[in-house]
């Protein structure tokens, strides 16, 4: 019965993406002499590793795959607000990345890319080593714009404010500015304008956070300064979560954009209104693609994210280079989250096996996202999104009907929250 589920769970996956006829017969196919069989992919987030494993498994393992990432192993930014209030460890989010490498048959360079070369199809790596692709896939994520806020690049290199929209060292290391901050003390988040990595990322860190005082230090507060006028994401299931849980701890200010932060002061500066001083600053930053799409010219949208192709990925700007994630310009209602990134890359995968086997690529991909944050350490609200490439706007379109929020806080979720974790780490990365 186990193995029935998982196929058909396979199936249905498939069956969404519209990728069974693109992609039959590659298995059995063997490229020619003259072929074309080289991918390299760079970063090994939600989308490089998903994109890895699907190349290889939907060409038959015929296809070389190289993945470049200066990281030891897969750490999740999905999750990575239950460490930071103290509910989870680190090891919780850490995935090893052995499975691609040995089950897969993916090569792997351990280094950063240092710059790509489209028109010779090459990519330098910090070691100067030199690999050539006949695809190349890119996803490198986001890159931070300090200058966007007075004082934060100081700030966060010191290690007085930190971001941690990259999990990892910062991670931890603001968890333990949480702990060690007095009870009846101010934790502030700043969000900041719409698009960012996560949209209900902030709000969750930010409720979480007030999960942790409840129990510990239930004298603190917590202040959310939002850039945009509302919540960006589940706001009504959030407020409700405030309201009814942590009432008189958490205050919620919109149209607060940080212009500035004073790591000496420990205070927060906007573009109206005075400073506000807190103990322990979260000043998240705007947001833009990794520094290798703008190195290469990949960011053409306001030097800011990437124009792609919807059906294959490819970039508007550079042939046989695919991008994938939170650096592309999203389409309408389409988050930057793990889960799509995830989407992404599979879309793209499909594509490239296609093309690189002069099949037809799929005309109508579906996509589609589910996303759970959680709002305290036992309950977890929701939102999932369909989106299927329309022809005609060259984009994706939400699926009427389709999606939807959850109807209240609920433990039930929280279980699914954890279960949506393992699924997606399970379906990346082994």
């Amino acid at each position: 019965m186990q193995s029935r589920r998982k196929f058909l769970a396979g199936a249905a996956t498939v069956g969404a993406l519209g990728l069974a006829p693109a992609l039959s017969g590659c298995a059995s196919t063997t490229r020619s002499a003259a072929g074309k069989g080289k991918v390299v992919i760079i970063g090994a987030g939600y989308g490089g590793t998903t994109a890895a494993k699907y190349i290889r498994a939907w060409s038959g393992n015929a296809i070389e795959v190289t993945v470049i990432e200066p990281g030891d192993a897969f750490i999740s930014c999905p999750v990575s607000n239950l460490v930071i209030a103290g509910a989870k460890s680190m090891q919780d989010i850490t995935t090893s990345y052995d499975a691609l490498r040995g089950r897969h048959g993916v090569k792997w360079i351990k280094s950063w890319v240092e710059r790509i070369d489209p028109v010779a199809h090459t990519v330098k790596l910090a070691n100067g080593d030199t690999l050539k692709y006949d695809k190349l896939v890119v996803s490198p994520g986001i890159d931070l714009m300090f200058d966007t806020v007075k004082g934060l690049k100081a700030a966060n290199e010191s290690g007085k404010l930190l971001i941690s929209m990259k999990a990892g060292p910062e991670t931890m290391a603001l968890r333990r500015q949480i702990e060690a901050m007095p009870d009846g003390g101010v934790f502030a988040v700043s969000v900041p304008k719409a698009p960012f990595r996560c949209p209900p990322g902030p709000y969750e860190r930010a409720t979480l956070v007030a999960a942790y005082f409840k129990k510990h230090k239930p004298k603190s507060k917590v202040l959310i300064f939002d850039a945009n006028d509302k919540v960006q994401s589940k706001e009504p299931l959030f407020k409700k979560a405030w309201a009814e849980m942590y009432a008189g701890m958490v205050e919620y200010v919109p149209d607060h954009n940080v212009v500035g932060v004073n790591a000496r002061t420990m205070e927060l500066e906007f573009e109206v209104d005075n400073p506000v001083k807190a103990d322990v600053i979260n000043a998240i930053a705007q947001q833009r693609a990794g520094v290798i799409a703008q190195r290469t010219g990949l960011a053409n949208l306001n030097a800011r994210w990437c124009e792609v192709d919807y059906k294959t990925f490819e970039s508007s700007v550079h042939k046989d280079i695919h991008v994938l994630g939170d650096s592309i310009q999203i389409s309408p209602l389409m988050p930057k989250s793990g889960h799509m990134a995830n989407q992404h890359a599979k879309v793209a995968a499909a594509a490239i096996v296609s093309m690189l086997y002069d099949q037809p690529v799929n005309p109508h991909p579906v996509v589609m996202n589910t996303c759970y944050s959680m709002v305290s350490f036992d309950k977890a609200i929701h939102v999932a999104t369909v989106h299927q490439y329309d022809e005609k706007e060259k984009t994706y379109l939400p699926v009427p009907g389709s999606g939807g929020i959850s109807a209240g806080l609920s433990e039930l979720e929280a279980h699914y929250a954890e279960a949506w974790a393992a699924n997606i780490w399970r379906d990346s990365l082994s």
